[in-house]
């Protein structure tokens, strides 16, 4: 007799309801889209149902394993791996202290209840005996957003959402929600949404270098070379202002600082000037403009493309200026800003400063001496810290579901580093590229056997909606939970051996922490309010206890007792399918900002120093061929490339690029081809596709699979190549400090 469970899709930002069924014998069987979910309403994509397959993977961990001095990674037991972890990580810390340790905190942390909720706990208490910094993909991706949300807005984690339910002109830059869902903007079927508003008269134009499967669904699309999108902006609001088609908007009197400033920048970024190194003709420029204006609800909407190059922050800085300049902002069919169904320690405004506002570059990086942005250095400072002697040089890394020997640039360089470190502990569930230097695994648990629980994507989602799911499969023997294995690890860099850490008095300490600052903290939902009665009004332990937390602070919830008929983790347990709380709305927009001034702030010298850098790109010699990244509905960055089912099918790992230029390059489809940049060459088969603009070619990021010591079948026998290797561990967005990884100069000729 088979079960069903009702859970959320744990692997992005969709957030979809599933069914899962399972047999007597523990088996998953068939997995489907929940009709009944308030949110997704039976809507579901492949990867969802590789969610058993992920469980039953035979290479995913279930006991530690530790290197042996010959290199093979074995099983040991719980016990055996935690004192092999104090055996390698107690020497660094009493020889140089905490400021040789670091954290890498990958993806999928977001996507984990235990990891989301208690990284902090490792993070913090590293933080709080002296490491340094910590690192992760962010450099990588979506920093410039966090960049510009923080100044304009006011959070780091701020940013209004693109009204796509009620919008009759959607511009999208960098974007592919045919593969990602949403990015940043978490929403079931953003493609269907994408093709009601055609069906309800409106119009979508898709701004990309690739015809991608999004871009085949909208009304038009403009091929633009990468890395130029904001050239390409600063002509539309040009041609804004100069054709007189900037209106007023009553809604946004008094609350927009800035724009005539940013107008005056605009002045010598024609459509003329810019059109030849964006590739966008001078009049189509001008008509995307004119369409905008003429639009009674339009708006624009840019992801991980757009931040992801040489002016990523400038690109999505200019995006909110233009939404701004159209009125779109706060308004209904624009830019909205959610209503999150549940409160999170993210949305603590600007940290303790001497001044208001956000400030960047309060440190520098040892070595390459790269400016601090939002806490972070980019990641690629990673290596080099590892491998330069000296005062503050990482001996040790705790790695979090992360695998940066294939997610960060320069990827060679950071192979090589792994390699060489003192200590390298790894939370994570395979023998990866990463992990396969890990002097000591700790397995995690799969999506089924944990509870979960979304709090950071509903910061950008289509509606206010709460959603709780209990685990499928209990965690068998005696096997760590993930945020047990993080408090032990924060336990470790306190000072207390690895073995004898109280894990419940970690818990204790991590809670009441973080309680006890909200309420002795300005502008928390807790502030002036008692701490042992708020900590003893919490319900559970470890993660459910935090998100009791979040879901009683948040907007809905009873505030600790405070409103009785508000919502607790115990009541949402009574809706399996969640709660649907709210839609978008408008007019929130004293309630969102937090600026020093109070006012949507347009301008900052971190934007407008950035100019002229910019100015100068319309001057120079444009390379014959640049690089740009590209991803798949089955696939998800460096990970799910283990799953059978999604592996089905044409080779993914191929390189796009124009008949002109195979042609120019001596190459036929599916012949081996070298692809060459100054970081490094690479070999695979071309796919020949007018689907990419002329003077551009893709290759998927991710891939990489064939390093020795690995254990991922699947992926081992789909191995393709590390993009990373052809990626500059230098070439940088100068405002954010993130990796430009589109736009890379390269060359292409027979292998």
């Amino acid at each position: 007799m088979s079960r069903e469970h009702r859970i959320t899709c744990p692997l992005c930002e969709a957030m979809c309801g599933l069914r899962v069924t399972v047999d007597d014998a523990g088996r998953v069987g068939r997995i489907t889209g929940d009709p009944d979910d308030v949110w997704s309403r039976g809507y579901l994509c492949p990867k969802g149902t590789a969610l058993g397959h992920l469980h039953e993977d035979p290479d995913r961990l279930r006991q530690p394993m530790v290197k042996g001095p010959d290199g093979v990674h074995r099983p040991v037991s719980w016990d055996q791996a935690w004192a092999e972890v104090e055996r390698v990580l107690r020497p660094v810390l009493d020889e140089d202290g905490a400021s040789a340790v670091t954290v890498y905190v990958g993806n999928p942390v977001a996507h984990n209840l235990s990891l989301s909720r208690y990284i902090g706990a490792v993070i913090g208490m590293g933080q709080a005996v002296g490491m340094q910094t910590y690192y992760s993909p962010a450099t990588v991706d979506q920093w410039p957003l966090n960049v510009v949300g923080a100044l304009l807005f006011g959070g780091m984690w701020e940013a209004p959402v693109p009204d796509l339910d009620r919008t009759d002109h959607l511009v999208v830059l960098g974007a592919n929600p045919a593969a990602s869902q949403g990015s940043m903007l978490s929403a079931p079927d953003v493609l269907g949404r994408l093709r009601a508003i055609r069906e309800r008269g409106g119009s979508v134009v898709v701004v990309d270098p690739r015809r991608t499967r999004t871009a085949e669904q909208a009304s038009e699309w403009v091929p633009v070379r990468p890395g130029t999108d904001a050239l390409l902006l600063f002509a539309v609001l040009r041609t804004l202002a100069e054709e007189g088609l900037l209106r007023d908007h009553d809604h946004l009197h008094g609350k927009v600082s800035g724009l005539a400033e940013v107008l005056a920048l605009a002045e010598p970024f024609t459509p003329e000037r810019v059109a030849g190194p964006t590739g966008v003709p001078a009049d189509r420029i001008r008509r995307l403009a004119r369409d905008l204006a003429a639009a009674s609800s339009p708006v624009l909407y840019g992801r991980i493309g757009t931040c992801t190059q040489e002016f990523g922050t400038l690109s999505t800085w200019l995006i909110f200026v233009l939404n701004v300049a159209l009125g779109a902002v706060d308004r209904v069919g624009g830019s909205l800003f959610p209503i999150a169904g549940a409160w999170s320690p993210m949305f603590l405004k600007p940290p303790d400063q001497d001044q208001p506002g956000w400030r960047f570059g309060r440190t520098r990086s040892r070595v390459r001496g790269a400016p601090e942005v939002l806490g972070q250095y980019p990641v690629t400072c990673l290596p080099e810290e590892i491998e330069t002697p000296g005062p503050g040089r990482i001996r040790a890394l705790i790695t979090v579901a992360g695998n940066p020997a294939v997610s960060a640039p320069a990827a060679a360089s950071m192979d090589r580093a792994l390699g060489s470190l003192d200590a390298l502990i790894a939370v994570d569930n395979w023998l990866n590229e990463t992990t396969r230097h890990a002097h000591v695994v700790l397995p995690g648990t799969s999506p089924l056997e944990h509870g979960h629980a979304d709090d950071l994507y509903w910061m950008y989602a289509l509606r206010s909606c709460l959603k709780w799911s209990d685990p499928v499969f209990p965690l068998q023997g005696d096997r760590p939970d993930e945020w047990e294995i993080l408090l032990r690890l924060g336990g470790a860099l306190l000072g207390t051996p690895v073995p004898e850490v109280d894990v419940p008095a970690m818990d204790e300490m991590y809670v009441g922490g973080l309680v006890q600052s909200l309420c002795a903290t300005a502008g928390t939902p807790l502030t002036g309010r008692d701490p042992d009665a708020a900590l003893a009004a919490l319900a559970g332990t470890g993660p459910e206890r935090l998100v009791d937390l979040g879901i009683r602070l948040g907007p809905f919830g009873d505030s600790l007792g405070a409103r009785p008929d508000g919502l607790t983790l115990a009541r949402l347990r009574e809706h399996p399918g969640g709660l649907d709380l709210a839609e978008l709305q408008a007019g929130r927009l004293d309630e969102v900002l937090s600026t020093p001034s109070g006012t949507i702030e347009l301008v900052h010298d971190l934007l407008s120093d950035d100019v002229p850098r910019l100015l100068a790109r319309l001057d120079r010699a444009e390379p014959g061929l640049v690089l740009t990244s590209r991803r798949h509905l089955r696939s998800n960055n460096s990970w799910l490339h283990n799953v059978p089912s999604l592996m089905k099918g044409a080779d993914r790992c191929t390189l796009l690029l124009h008949p002109r230029d195979a042609d120019a390059a001596g190459l036929v489809d599916g012949q081996l081809a070298r692809i060459t940049t100054t970081e490094g060459e690479v070999e695979l088969p071309v796919q020949v596709s007018a689907e990419m603009m002329p003077g551009v070619v893709s290759l998927p990021h991710g891939w990489g699979h064939d390093r020795p010591g690995t254990r991922m079948a699947v992926a081992h026998a789909h191995a393709g190549v590390n993009s990373n290797l052809l990626n500059p561990g230098d070439l940088l967005d100068v405002p954010s400090g993130t990796l430009a990884v589109n736009g890379v100069p390269c060359s292409v000729a027979p292998a």
